[in-house]
Protein backbone atom coordinates (compact mmCIF):
# COMPACT_ATOMS: atom_id res chain seq x y z
CA UNK A 1 0.00 0.00 0.00
CA UNK A 2 1.52 3.51 -0.71
CA UNK A 3 1.39 6.50 1.62
CA UNK A 4 2.68 9.57 -0.11
CA UNK A 5 3.42 12.10 2.61
CA UNK A 6 3.55 15.53 1.43
CA UNK A 7 2.88 19.96 2.21
CA UNK A 8 6.67 20.14 4.11
CA UNK A 9 8.90 23.37 3.97
CA UNK A 10 10.76 25.81 5.27
CA UNK A 11 9.27 27.58 8.11
CA UNK A 12 9.56 30.49 10.71
CA UNK A 13 9.66 29.33 14.12
CA UNK A 14 5.76 30.56 15.12
CA UNK A 15 4.57 29.38 11.53
CA UNK A 16 2.02 26.67 10.25
CA UNK A 17 2.20 23.95 7.87
CA UNK A 18 -0.31 21.79 7.04
CA UNK A 19 0.73 17.83 6.47
CA UNK A 20 -1.01 15.36 3.75
CA UNK A 21 -0.74 11.47 3.48
CA UNK A 22 -2.28 10.09 0.40
CA UNK A 23 -3.18 6.55 0.36
CA UNK A 24 -5.13 4.03 -1.91
CA UNK A 25 -5.92 1.86 1.02
CA UNK A 26 -9.38 0.74 0.22
CA UNK A 27 -9.54 -0.16 4.10
CA UNK A 28 -8.56 3.43 5.03
CA UNK A 29 -11.87 4.07 6.94
CA UNK A 30 -11.80 1.32 9.05
CA UNK A 31 -7.95 1.36 10.20
CA UNK A 32 -6.19 3.82 12.47
CA UNK A 33 -3.36 6.16 11.31
CA UNK A 34 -0.58 7.57 12.88
CA UNK A 35 1.94 10.59 11.97
CA UNK A 36 5.70 10.16 12.80
CA UNK A 37 8.70 12.46 12.17
CA UNK A 38 12.70 11.72 12.16
CA UNK A 39 15.18 14.33 13.07
CA UNK A 40 18.31 14.64 12.07
CA UNK A 41 20.81 11.46 14.01
CA UNK A 42 17.25 10.91 16.13
CA UNK A 43 15.03 7.72 15.92
CA UNK A 44 11.41 7.73 14.28
CA UNK A 45 8.97 8.83 16.46
CA UNK A 46 5.44 9.29 17.05
CA UNK A 47 4.18 12.25 16.54
CA UNK A 48 -0.04 11.99 16.56
CA UNK A 49 -2.63 8.97 15.64
CA UNK A 50 -6.44 8.82 14.97
CA UNK A 51 -8.71 5.79 15.47
CA UNK A 52 -11.05 4.76 13.02
CA UNK A 53 -13.88 6.01 15.19
CA UNK A 54 -12.28 9.84 15.58
CA UNK A 55 -9.73 9.60 19.13
CA UNK A 56 -6.69 11.24 18.60
CA UNK A 57 -3.51 11.28 20.71
CA UNK A 58 -0.62 12.99 20.54
CA UNK A 59 2.70 13.13 22.00
CA UNK A 60 3.16 15.80 24.67
CA UNK A 61 5.29 18.18 22.67
CA UNK A 62 3.01 18.98 19.79
CA UNK A 63 -0.07 19.00 22.16
CA UNK A 64 -2.29 21.94 21.74
CA UNK A 65 0.24 22.67 18.43
CA UNK A 66 -0.78 20.13 16.10
CA UNK A 67 -4.02 18.57 15.16
CA UNK A 68 -4.38 15.00 12.93
CA UNK A 69 -7.53 14.35 11.27
CA UNK A 70 -8.63 11.95 8.23
CA UNK A 71 -10.86 12.27 5.26
CA UNK A 72 -12.24 8.79 4.48
CA UNK A 73 -13.94 9.74 1.18
CA UNK A 74 -10.46 11.00 -0.18
CA UNK A 75 -8.77 8.09 1.89
CA UNK A 76 -6.44 10.88 2.57
CA UNK A 77 -4.33 11.71 6.49
CA UNK A 78 -4.10 14.92 7.38
CA UNK A 79 -1.45 17.42 10.57
CA UNK A 80 -2.27 20.43 10.83
CA UNK A 81 1.29 21.95 12.48
CA UNK A 82 0.68 25.82 14.30
CA UNK A 83 3.26 27.86 16.72
CA UNK A 84 6.22 25.25 14.74
CA UNK A 85 9.27 25.65 16.96
CA UNK A 86 12.75 24.30 15.52
CA UNK A 87 12.49 20.94 17.08
CA UNK A 88 9.34 20.02 15.41
CA UNK A 89 12.31 19.88 12.32
CA UNK A 90 12.23 16.49 10.65
CA UNK A 91 11.33 14.20 8.15
CA UNK A 92 7.21 13.41 8.84
CA UNK A 93 6.02 10.00 7.74
CA UNK A 94 2.53 8.38 8.27
CA UNK A 95 2.02 4.85 8.41
CA UNK A 96 -1.19 2.46 9.71
CA UNK A 97 -1.37 0.97 13.02
CA UNK A 98 0.15 -0.95 13.40
CA UNK A 99 2.37 -0.46 11.49
CA UNK A 100 3.48 -1.51 7.70
CA UNK A 101 7.14 -2.35 7.69
CA UNK A 102 8.10 -0.65 4.93
CA UNK A 103 7.44 3.45 5.07
CA UNK A 104 6.54 5.39 2.52
CA UNK A 105 8.41 8.28 1.45
CA UNK A 106 8.54 11.69 3.95
CA UNK A 107 8.10 14.35 3.44
CA UNK A 108 10.45 17.48 5.44
CA UNK A 109 9.51 19.70 7.81
CA UNK A 110 12.14 22.74 8.67
CA UNK A 111 11.53 25.11 11.35
CA UNK A 112 13.94 28.07 11.54
CA UNK A 113 14.38 30.18 14.71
Amino acid sequence: VQLQASGGGLVQAGGSLRLSCATFDDLFSIRSMGWYRQAPGKQREFVASITSSGDTYYVESVKGRFTISKDNAKKTLYLQMNSLEPEDTGVYYCNKIPNYPVWGQGTQVTVSS
